[in-house]
């Protein structure tokens, strides 16, 4: 078969013929029919994963149809319509029985622990535990665009921040996770604020429903520390690339538009700052959904805990998506809430897709690249 080959950190990858996978016990191959270019990819490529040996095939976002299946899987059949989270579990841990596969200890990421979708075949381990479903009115591409940044918004949103219609969101970054959250936070009936300092993607975020969005300059306080009355981007648009309409204070102007801050928060981001602006952006009693890593600073990143204890705000972490969630993010696209086709830009082949990683973060790219291994 044909693959995207690494033979190294931040080699050239090189389109290979390779040997194709074979069904493990309890799992099966998957012909790959569309897979996403993320930049988790790019960060794979460029060594920021200590869990990759050499040769690599990367890609974690991915539908396609069982070609084969393993013993003792008992609930698929080949010639299915699959899709699959980028986090796989075991399959027999608790937490897997639980229908937690997302913080299995045993897991799996195609792509990264093993052999992923940038290639015309993929084997899936654990298949019972790991596979999804795809309704015959969800075309491919659109499937494969759900495994990383829809599983992780929609689990962030309705499995831990449990939104509910009519409340305020305010999602801090309007990436590829960012803007997802906004699409189905307005499918689940939130009204929703989007924050960021790139005026082109809160354009995007207005586009896919966002009521607000707050421009922030690149030092802003965000609350860490005293700062002047803000200025606050009510409506998206031309103005918003105006200098003077940069916020200084992100709660201040969440308070604002909201009559007290919002009930949740999204940080898709993983910043002291971006962290601080999602916590102080909360009203009373309101819940924080952690989405973006935290890096470390002298052991711990700085969080305003005061608030915290002081207005009872619940902080919760949310890593990724089970197999078993998925039923409720399908149904939302079926009955039309919810269109992640809407990000996706282009389609390209391997070969495209090869030059395309070593790069990828420098592509200025507003919307997803799928990737067709057969073209």
């Amino acid at each position: 078969m044909r693959a995207l080959v690494l033979d190294a950190v931040r080699s050239q990858p090189e389109i290979r013929d390779v040997p194709e996978p074979t069904a493990p016990d309890g799992g099966v191959v998957v012909r790959v029919v569309a897979t996403g270019l993320c930049r988790s990819d790019w960060h794979g490529w460029a060594g920021h994963d200590d869990g990759i040996t050499f040769p690599h095939v990367p890609g974690h976002e991915l539908a396609g149809v069982i070609s084969e299946v393993g013993s003792g899987v008992t609930l698929w059949r080949v010639d299915d319509r699959v899709t699959v989270p980028f986090v796989a579990g075991c399959g027999t841990c608790e937490w897997c029985l639980a229908g937690d596969a997302q913080v299995c200890p045993d897991q799996e990421q195609p792509g990264f622990t093993y052999w992923g979708s940038f290639a015309e075949f993929v084997a899936v381990h654990a298949a019972d535990t790991n596979l999804v479903r795809i309704p015959e009115s969800v075309d491919f591409a659109t499937a494969a665009s759900l495994g990383c940044r829809f599983a992780t918004a929609y689990r962030a949103l309705v499995g831990r921040a449990r939104v509910v219609d009519g409340e305020w969101v305010t999602v801090v970054g309007a990436g590829g996770v960012g803007l997802s959250s906004v699409m189905i936070a307005r499918a689940l009936g939130a009204r929703v604020i989007a924050v960021d300092r790139n005026p082109e993607a809160l354009a995007v975020a207005a586009e896919l429903g966002a009521e607000h969005g707050i421009l922030t300059g690149p030092d802003h306080s965000g609350g860490l520390a005293a700062a002047p009355p803000p200025t606050f981007v009510t409506a998206v648009g031309p103005e918003v690339e105006r200098e003077r309409n940069r916020v200084t204070n992100v709660a201040l102007a969440v308070a604002d538009l909201t009559g007290g801050g919002s009930h949740v928060a999204v940080d898709a981001v993983g910043s002291e700052q971006t962290c601080a602006d999602a916590i102080l952006s909360l009203r009373r009693r309101g819940r924080l959904a952690q989405v973006g890593l935290l890096p470390s600073i002298e052991g711990h990143p700085r969080v305003p805990m005061e608030r915290v204890i002081g207005w009872e705000l619940d902080l919760l972490g949310s890593h990724g998506m089970a197999a078993a969630a998925y039923p409720g993010m399908m149904a939302l696209i079926e009955q039309g809430s919810l269109e992640p086709q809407r990000l996706i830009e282009r389609t390209i082949g391997l070969d495209e897709a090869a030059a395309l990683l070593p790069v990828f973060d420098e592509a200025k790219l507003a919307g997803m690249t799928i990737i067709d291994p057969m073209r």
